[in-house]
Order: structure tokens, then C-alpha cells, then sequence
């Protein structure tokens, strides 16, 4: 192996909800070697979706070994990786023993909605008794809500991390004796994955990083430390958080792998890490990943704006140790690519969810179709747990073309929600939007985007950015090609391609008439189930 090339690469690990992918990027964001894999998807009972923990572990360290193979394949060393960076799919929750380093449980994963009782418990709290702000002080009813938007910057629901933790010491009597015992390790999944790749119950570290942190119900916004009040209403002992660090620092390195004694030196949320990917570092850039769901993130820069028509404050990123966070605003809608592979998996529409963008092109519209996609209820700007899947306007003329082109409709529609609650928090009216993600390779899905949104749509030709951010706030974090995510005329060189750009071409009354059949669709699909047993 003596002829191997020696070079300066950056490793991306990207956890996903469906697969896991390592990527190597040089210096420009070119891709050198990369390896993916899915995983397992558990979904034991309606609205419950479950991962195994180990086997995400197992399939990641699968893909560095792969990755690194191929990169030697291609003529370079593997000790050319000089940093890893990971990104990871947000909220999902971990629970494992100290004294094992083994899971209690299975994981319970971001789209999950089991934990509506749940939910409906805290919310009944917060109406009577309410939140201790100060010793001896309460807030109830709406100031309580307010109270906890105003610390949090979220809103009860069954999508964070804290929610989901409380079902499982409530649910798993595992979870439960563990709590009670001190034996109770939580993280999001770059908690869990960073611990088994630094040596697990071998010394391995137990980190949770702000992004991550943020989408938990337990983060001070404004302190980014964990909040003691929140601890208490939701009944967690402090000790078994993980210690909180920021996006771009050296955690610590690899135990082991091919890649041992490599640092550990970015951690971001996956849709923070695209925001960071597609250079979106200035106030008022924004960007929108399509994937298993659809994310908008609108940076604020350094403030905290609150939104008042249903959008989440949370961290864009924090640029080292103690350096003063970045801030985002964020629509997130719960199901996008997940339906494409709905239709796929579950209906026999298509084959592979590539097939969707010709099958939606054969037919002109929707013959009047409007698909609700609430599987798990509505997220932004919505926010009903109880909103249940609605496909309406269905005829003896409706075929599977127009039912897969409404998918891709009901995709722009939810779009166009979020940009119009963005609009109205932020006085800024978005004339393009960046875009990346799986979906966003279909040119038919794009061309909808820009219909019914009205807007530019901007499709970089390299689309990793995800797994770009987190290899970019890694990079910076040892100065690698004289990255500074702090300064972002450091990063010009980096992913310079080209794009492709949609423009809207719908006349501007057909965009109107279907907008106003979408939100009397989505009044339709609202309060369907209530959720809540007696």
C-alpha cells in the first residue's frame, strides 16, 4: 500500500432516518469515496416507528470501513482523513445503561406520535398547575405556554426528544429502574453514536451537541445549557444528560475503525447541517431539505425571533466552545420523501420512488386531488397531533398518476405554509429558495415547487449538504484548508458548481384557486383523532 496517494480529506458520517452514508469531500466539496447503507425501519403498532440502536451503530461503522476501502480503491491512503464531522436525524431518542453501554430499548424516531397521552398529560399541567419559572412562581394556562416557548422556543408536542423520553421511563420498566438506579444514559442519535465510536463502556464520551439539544424540550435557548426548570416539570434527573458542546469543536477520536485515532470534530442536527452546507450562514438565507420530511430553516443570525404563526426557534449552529450561537427559524413538515415511499412500499404505485416524477408527469393536474399527507398529525405551521391522512376529491376519473402528482403537490402546498408563517415573522418575502435533499432530483417535483409556490427554486448539482455541513464545521474545528465557519469568505472555494434554476410558470389565478382547495383540504384532515384515551 506504499503507493498510495497521501492527501487532506474531510469524512462526513451522516445518520439518517432510513440510511446511514459516509462521505469524503476534499478541500472544493468534491466527493472522493462514499459508502451508504439502509436500515431496519420498526413500526410495531399504528403511528409508533422504532430503530435499533445497535444496528445503526453497526451500520456506521459498516459505512466508514466501506468509504475508506473505496477510498484506497481510488489510489488514496485512508490516513488522508484528517476529521469527521456527523450529522444526524434530529429528536429521534436513545436510552441505554452506564454500566452496559447496551440500549434499554429500542429507539423511538422523530415521526413517531405514541406519545399523544403523553402530551395531553403536560399540556393538562401546564394549564393547572403550571411552570415553576422561579422558586415559589408559576405560570399556567397561556402564560405557561409562553413561558416554555420563551426558554425553549418550542411548543409541547410528540416530535422532541423530552416527550419521548418521558414515554419510555413511563412505558419500559427497564428505562424506568435505570432512571430510579442512576443507570440511565439519554442522547439524540449523535449522543449515541459519538459514544460507541469513542470506546463505548471503554471510555467512550457522553456529548450532546446544541442543535441536537435544542429540539429536546430541555435546552435554555438563550443559555444553551439545560434548564433545571424544565428538568423538574418533566421529572428527569440532571445526571443523565449528556454534557453539552457546540457544533464545531474535537470531541474526542475514533476507538477503533479504520479511521482509529482520527478526531471527532463536527456534530450538527441534519437540517442545521444543510443550512451550514449550502453556505446559508447570513441573516436572512434560507434553505429547504426534502427527505423523509421537508425542512425549512430561515437563519435569524444572532437573535431569537419568536414566532407567532407556528414556526420553532432553535440554534442554526454554535461555531466553537463558548462562541455566541447562530439562530434559525424552522417549518418542519413531517412527511415528504416518506410518502413517495408510501406509495411505493405500501400502495404498489411504483416500483421505486424515482418512478413517481414519470408517472406524475403523465397526467396534466390532479383531476382535482388534494392529499393531506398527516400520517403522524401535522407539524408546522399547524401543529395538530390529532390530523389524520386525507386524500379528497377523488372521482371515478382519479387514477394512481393523479394520486402520485397530488403527493408531490401536497409537498409544494406544505412549501408554501411554512414560507407564508416565515413571511409574516420575519417582514422578509423569499424570491428563491435553496433546496437539497432526495426529492429534490426529480425535475417534475421541482417544477410543482415553483408552481404552486410562486417562487424561484434553486437546486445546487451537488446535493449532499447535509453531510457537506457537518464536514465543514468538522474542518473548521482543526482550521483544515483554512476553514472558519465564523467567517464564511474562508468557505468561497468550497462546493462552487453550478445550479439549476425553476422558475414559477403557473398563472398566478390557478395558483390562487388551488391554494384556497388546500386549506380547505387541510381543515378537513384537522381533529380526526383526538389522541388522548380516558
Amino acid at each position: 500500500m506504499s503507493s498510495l496517494k497521501q492527501g487532506e480529506f474531510v469524512g462526513s458520517l451522516d445518520c439518517g432516518t432510513t440510511s446511514v452514508r459516509f462521505i469524503v469531500f476534499d478541500q472544493y466539496a468534491n466527493i472522493v469515496s462514499q459508502y451508504q447503507s439502509e436500515f431496519p425501519q420498526y413500526y410495531p403498532n399504528p403511528g409508533w416507528h422504532e430503530h435499533d440502536p445497535e444496528e445503526i451503530q453497526q451500520i456506521s461503522e459498516e459505512c466508514i470501513a466501506q468509504a475508506c476501502e473505496k477510498l484506497e480503491q481510488a489510489g488514496w491512503a485512508k490516513e488522508s482523513v484528517k476529521v469527521i464531522g456527523i450529522t444526524n436525524q434530529r429528536e429521534t431518542t436513545v436510552a441505554w445503561s452506564r454500566a452496559t453501554g447496551k440500549p434499554l430499548c429500542k429507539a423511538i424516531v422523530w415521526t413517531d406520535s405514541r406519545t399523544k397521552n403523553t402530551v395531553a398529560h403536560f399540556e393538562h399541567l401546564l394549564a393547572t398547575t403550571g411552570l415553576e419559572v422561579e422558586p415559589g412562581q408559576f405560570k399556567s394556562g397561556e402564560d405557561g405556554i409562553e413561558a416554555l416557548r420563551d426558554i425553549t422556543g418550542l411548543k409541547l408536542s410528540t416530535y422532541f426528544s423530552g416527550i419521548k423520553l418521558r414515554w419510555m421511563i413511563d412505558n419500559h420498566s427497564e428505562v424506568q429502574k435505570a432512571h430510579d438506579e442512576d443507570d440511565l444514559l439519554f442522547g439524540t442519535i449523535e449522543s449515541w453514536v459519538v459514544y460507541n465510536l469513542t470506546g463505548g463502556i471503554q471510555g467512550g464520551i457522553h456529548v450532546g451537541e446544541v442543535t441536537n439539544a435544542s429540539r429536546t424540550l430541555l435546552l435554555n435557548l438563550h443559555k444553551l445549557t439545560w434548564d433545571e426548570r424544565l428538568l423538574r416539570f418533566f421529572g428527569f434527573r440532571q445526571s443523565i444528560l449528556p454534557r453539552l458542546v457546540s457544533s464545531s469543536e474535537v470531541y474526542g477520536h475514533l476507538s477503533h475503525s479504520p479511521l482509529k485515532g482520527v478526531p471527532i470534530g463536527g456534530l450538527v442536527g441534519d437540517q442545521q447541517g444543510a443550512l451550514v452546507g449550502n453556505k446559508c450562514l447570513r441573516q436572512g438565507e434560507a434553505k429547504c431539505t426534502y427527505g423523509t420530511g421537508a425542512f425549512l430553516l430561515f437563519c435569524t443570525g444572532k437573535d431569537i425571533i419568536k414566532s407567532g404563526h407556528g414556526l420553532l426557534s432553535t440554534v442554526a449552529y454554535q461555531p466553537g466552545p463558548g462562541a455566541a450561537p447562530v439562530y434559525a427559524l424552522e417549518g418542519s413538515i413531517g412527511v415528504a420523501g416518506s410518502a413517495i415511499k408510501w406509495l411505493r412500499d405500501s400502495m404498489g404505485f411504483i416500483k421505486s420512488a424515482s418512478e413517481i416524477n414519470t408517472l406524475a408527469a403523465s397526467v396534466p393536474d390532479t383531476g382535482g386531488v388534494y392529499f393531506v399527507t398527516a400520517f403522524s398529525g401535522l407539524l408546522a405551521p399547524y401543529w395538530d397531533p390529532g390530523a389524520a391522512g386525507l386524500l379528497i376529491g377523488l372521482s371515478s376519473y382519479t387514477t394512481p398518476a393523479h394520486i402520485a402528482r397530488a403527493t408531490m403537490e401536497a409537498n409544494a402546498f406544505q412549501t408554501r405554509a411554512v414560507l407564508e408563517s416565515m413571511k409574516l415573522d420575519s417582514s422578509t418575502e423569499l424570491k428563491h429558495l435553496k433546496v437539497d435533499g432526495g426529492m429534490t432530483n426529480g425535475n417534475v417535483c421541482m417544477e410543482i415547487l415553483a408552481d404552486i409556490g410562486g417562487f424561484e427554486v434553486v437546486r445546487p448539482d451537488m446535493r449532499e449538504s447535509t453531510a457537506l455541513g457537518s464536514a465543514l464545521l468538522a474542518g473548521s474545528a482543526i482550521r483544515l484548508f483554512g476553514w472558519d465557519i465564523s467567517n464564511p469568505a474562508t468557505l468561497t472555494e468550497v462546493n462552487t458548481k453550478g445550479s439549476r434554476t425553476f422558475n414559477p410558470r403557473m398563472p398566478e389565478e390557478d395558483r390562487d384557486k388551488g391554494w384556497t382547495a388546500w386549506l380547505r383540504a387541510i381543515e378537513r384532515s384537522k381533529g380526526w383523532d383526538e389522541g388522548v384515551s380516558e
